[in-house]
């Protein structure tokens, strides 16, 4: 099967399966008009997209594994940040959240901010508020964005975390919440399922951390630039990332020394707030 064809046998798939379009839609985390764009073949459908639809329609592993071979007939593809302000930021958190569901094992390397399945409510408005939003769409997004936290205290899951120390001290809120913020990190590497690392500025290093990215069971790696959302698929692609990866992890602390790294720096903001108050 050839990718042009994809969004038709995508229909014939869900007919076969005796699955509403609508009920397919809704847990394709996507609009009914666009399921039935894709199914016509009026829009092309994004690998996330035909992942999110086969896990909708429950395929068995080996028609799903045919389907997104075809999709990743193009292995990389963007979608600007505007397109995404267009679709709803909250949407978009509902659509990872869907991804999130079905990954077992999850790798995320942030460089620049503390990463959503970690931010506190605070953090989160903070994040969101840099994207020119009204005040119901933002607080649509944060609070999608914390939806999708539940994964964490999914035991079947491994997540994995690795940061760089100034992610810590960016101060993208104030000195208490940042506090705050530290804390939650504290909280949740404790989880057993769950690995926190940070990459102290006082390592040697043999690499740079560019950007930041995140791997999904070594399918799927999501790169967030400055214009766009980048996913890609591509296995050698997809193996450059695991490398970076492993690299910064190997060179990061962990357990009981990321801990009281994070403790210090933490006590560094709750001194600064006691002196300006």
């Amino acid at each position: 099967m050839n990718r042009s064809r994809l969004g038709a046998a995508l229909r014939e798939l869900r007919k076969a399966s005796g699955k509403e379009a609508k009920a397919v839609a809704r847990g394709a985390v996507m609009s009914p008009s666009k399921l039935s764009k894709i199914e016509t073949g009026k829009v092309s459908p994004a690998i996330v997209d035909v992942e999110r639809i086969l896990t909708a329609i429950a395929v068995s592993d080996e028609v799903k594994a045919e389907y997104m071979d075809a999709a990743r007939a193009e292995a990389t593809e963007a979608t600007a940040w505007r397109l995404i302000r267009r679709l709803g930021h909250y949407r978009k958190q509902q659509q990872i959240k869907a991804l999130d569901d079905s990954t077992q094992l999850l790798r995320v390397f942030q460089p620049s901010l503390v990463p959503g399945l970690l931010q506190t409510p605070e953090y989160a408005r903070a994040v969101f508020g840099r994207r020119d939003l009204s005040e119901e769409q933002l607080s649509r997004a944060v609070a999608a964005r914390l939806a999708r936290q539940q994964s964490l205290y999914d035991t079947t899951k491994t997540l994995r975390f690795v940061m760089t120390e100034p992610v810590l001290r960016w101060r993208l809120v104030p000195a208490a919440m940042m506090a705050g913020q530290l804390d939650r990190i504290i909280s949740v590497s404790r989880l057993s399922h769950v690995d926190i690392r940070i990459v102290p500025l006082a390592a040697p290093q043999t690499d740079v951390p560019a950007h930041s990215f995140v791997i999904r069971d070594d399918r799927m790696v999501t790169v967030e630039t400055i214009h766009a959302e980048v996913v890609v698929t591509n296995p050698r692609d997809t193996e450059a990332y695991v490398q970076k990866f492993d690299g910064f992890a190997a060179r990061a602390l962990s357990g009981d020394e990321m801990r009281r790294m994070v403790e210090g720096i933490r006590d560094e903001f709750l001194r600064e707030q006691e002196i300006a108050s």
